[in-house]
């Protein structure tokens, strides 16, 4: 059986899309799809149930893909190893991350992996809906490894990083703040202005969860791009913000939450299997080194 055939399943697996899959792939959609033939008469089943439309993964498919996935590990891996030998780390890692990010130095952790290992091409790229859309690209294989502040599904390898407690952040001229209070519960915030980052960024989805688990429904005056943001609208009066304890508050007033809840954890994810891979098991290693 042809590696290459399993790369064409994979890929046309993570897309359901052969055009998709084919600029991924580089090849010809024609090519593809005869590839797919091919291997689903050599495999007696078929993968994939396609239409002018859509493409969709049929119970075979679902079943052999794990499978798949895993073989072209191993094949990546024995290629690494047998090219390593002379030569140090080869290949290619893409990580997605945030446009700005506090929790770790991910500059310095790069730096360090490519004077180690000069011959791997690390790529980065980001997510206009953060967490949840990195998660999503790793899933699909747009991705090696992506950064998440989401709940990682168990059908992906992740790695803590960070651990923060959510805490309140208020103007300096709010009634919570000039009252000399020691905590605050978030139903007392209900009426106020929020500042937020973006739906789909990792904080944000478990505070809306949070929210509505206590029937909490909010007016959010101000969605912004990243976390680092957060603090400068607060302190200037745009509304108050519940966010992990890692962000700025230089000019607002921190308080706990009366009722505490689920801390923000901070983790790099995988795809199972990705880690035989030694360039990605490596920089693996070197981003969780960084952050401790």
């Amino acid at each position: 059986m042809e590696t290459r055939l399993l790369e064409y399943f994979v890929t046309v697996a993570d897309e359901l899309s052969v055009t998709r899959a084919s600029e991924r792939l580089f090849a010809a959609q024609s090519t593809v799809s005869a590839g797919l033939k091919s291997l689903e008469g050599e495999l007696g089943v078929a993968l994939f149930e396609r239409s002018t439309k859509a493409v969709r993964l049929l119970p075979p498919g679902e079943t052999l893909l794990p499978l798949a996935r895993a073989l072209l590990d191993d094949v990546e891996a024995l290629r690494q190893t047998a090219t390593e030998s002379g030569s140090g780390l080869r290949g290619r890692v893409r990580i997605g991350t945030f446009a700005a990010m506090q929790v770790l130095d991910l500059p310095a952790a790069l730096g360090r992996f490519r004077r180690e290992h000069p011959l791997v091409d690390v790529q980065i790229a980001g997510s206009p809906t953060g967490s949840t859309g990195l998660i999503d690209d790793l899933a699909h294989g747009r991705f090696d490894l992506a950064f998440s502040g989401v709940p990682v599904p168990p059908d992906l390898d992740s790695w803590a990083l960070a651990s923060f407690e959510f805490v309140a952040l208020l103007p300096p001229a709010h009634r919570f703040a000039v009252s000399g209070r020691s905590s605050v519960a978030l139903e007392e915030l209900a009426g106020d202005d929020w500042v937020d980052v973006l739906p789909g960024f990792g904080n944000r989805v478990q505070l809306d969860r949070i929210l509505a688990e206590h029937g909490i429904r909010r007016h959010v005056s101000a969605e912004l791009a990243d976390l680092p943001s957060v603090g400068p609208c607060v302190a200037a009066g745009l509304g108050v913000a519940v966010v992990p304890d890692m962000v700025d508050d230089s000019g607002c007033v921190k308080l706990p939450l009366a009722a505490p809840v689920d801390p923000w954890v901070f983790s790099v994810a995988a795809r199972h299997g990705a880690v035989r891979r030694p360039q990605i098991r490596a920089l693996i290693e070197e981003i969780r080194a960084t952050a401790r």
